[in-house]
């Protein structure tokens, strides 16, 4: 399975009715209900807001691997990359000996309440991957049901990151990150981290062939409160990926490629099990830390006020659910000397005055499309 093959069944078979980052349960829908004969849906419970939840499980290998997308009811890439594995399982008879050699069982929005109202959070205001051991809300007793009774090999959290991430100070975003969570407070390298580690390996090779020096790890801090650390308490080798930014792309429907090569490389790998080496974890350490060194732009060399010496000014882009769709507004984040920040965009004022749009002060917290820039409207743009 080839970075070349994949990039070719991905423009073919990518799920064209989904795009951009709104992904709803009702959308999901109609692509569920069409699934050939080869896929057995099952509803496994409904939401807060009685919005149904559905497993999607596919194959009759020895391997079970359990996947869970959109716990975060705003982080809807991976969902997205589900589809477009699903139909490429349908349409590439080579991919038949995943069939043969895995049972998959996939959860592709686990948070559907979130989806619909655009929040991380479910629709009692629960954070899902904080609720795994106390199980307050019906979506995390679902999860565990599911984890209970398939019984799995291998887990994958699927989620999306903030653009805020940057694969260590290389100044390249994270466009994916992964973690093999701890299993306990001393951060132990047991056996199961290591063969989550080794998986993470794996997939980190395969993907820098199109990803150089932007690929990164989440800090391994222990909370067992989250869905990855507990389950990989329980001895099953869990890999949390993360759906991160590629410039230019804010909807999303780039990473997503890079999503969908990682489940596929994922499964090619899988079906033939698991061989950690001797230098596994040296190999999975030697993958950059995540590290929060971007922000969506910065106006470098920005004069504040006059005669004052120049700054720079940090915009984050909030995400916005207005009529149906995700508007992005930019939010002055931080002014200062951000010489050890990145933009994904950047202007240079040399030396200009740089004010709001009604020609006053600029301050942390203005929000506008629009600034000045020496008495000139200048458009804050994705």
């Amino acid at each position: 399975m080839t970075n070349s093959i994949l990039d070719l069944w991905f423009k073919s078979y990518s799920e064209k009715s989904l795009s951009h980052r709104y992904i709803t349960h009702e959308l999901i829908m109609p692509l569920i209900r069409n699934l050939s004969t080869n896929f057995k849906v099952d509803r496994i419970g409904h939401s807060a807001k009685n919005i149904p939840i559905e497993t999607i499980t596919f194959g009759n290998g020895p391997s079970k691997i359990l996947m869970w997308s959109q716990m975060h009811g705003n982080e809807s890439t991976t969902t997205k990359a589900i589809f477009d594995v699903l139909n490429t399982l349908i349409m590439e008879p080579s991919l038949n000996p995943i069939f043969d050699e895995l049972t998959v069982c996939l959860i592709p929005m686990l948070n559907p309440d979130g989806a619909l109202a655009y929040t991380r959070v479910n629709a009692n205001q629960v954070d899902l991957n904080r609720d795994a051991q106390e199980l307050t809300q019906p979506e995390s007793k679902i999860l565990r049901q599911v984890y209970n009774s398939f019984k799995p090999d291998y887990c994958f959290n699927l989620h999306g990151q903030r653009t805020i991430f940057g694969a260590g100070k290389t100044g390249n975003s994270a466009v994916v990150s992964f973690l093999a969570p701890a299993q306990d407070k001393q951060l132990t390298i047991t056996s199961t981290r290591k063969t989550a580690m080794e998986i993470i390996v794996q997939l980190n090779t395969k993907l820098q062939a199109d990803l150089p020096n932007q690929i990164g790890l989440y800090d391994d801090a222990f909370n067992i409160n989250c869905v990855g650390d507990t389950f990989q308490s329980f001895n099953t080798p869990t890999v949390l990926v993360e759906a991160g930014h590629i410039k230019d792309d804010y909807a999303r429907d780039t990473t997503r490629k890079y999503i969908f090569k990682t489940l596929l490389f994922a499964f090619d790998y899988l079906k033939s099990g698991v061989v950690v080496k001797n230098e596994t974890v040296e190999q999975y350490q030697s993958i950059p830390l995540n590290e929060k060194c971007f922000f969506d732009l910065i106006i470098r060399n920005a004069k504040i006020e006059d005669g004052s010496k120049p700054l720079d000014i940090a915009f984050q882009f909030a995400e916005v659910l207005e009529c149906g769709k995700i508007i992005f507004k930019p939010k002055v984040e931080k002014i200062g000397d951000l010489s050890e920040f990145f933009g994904h965009k950047e202007i240079n004022a040399k030396g200009d005055l740089v004010r709001t749009n009604t020609n006053e002060s600029i301050y942390e917290g203005y929000e506008n499309v629009l600034v000045l820039i020496n008495n000139e409207k200048i458009a804050i743009l994705l």
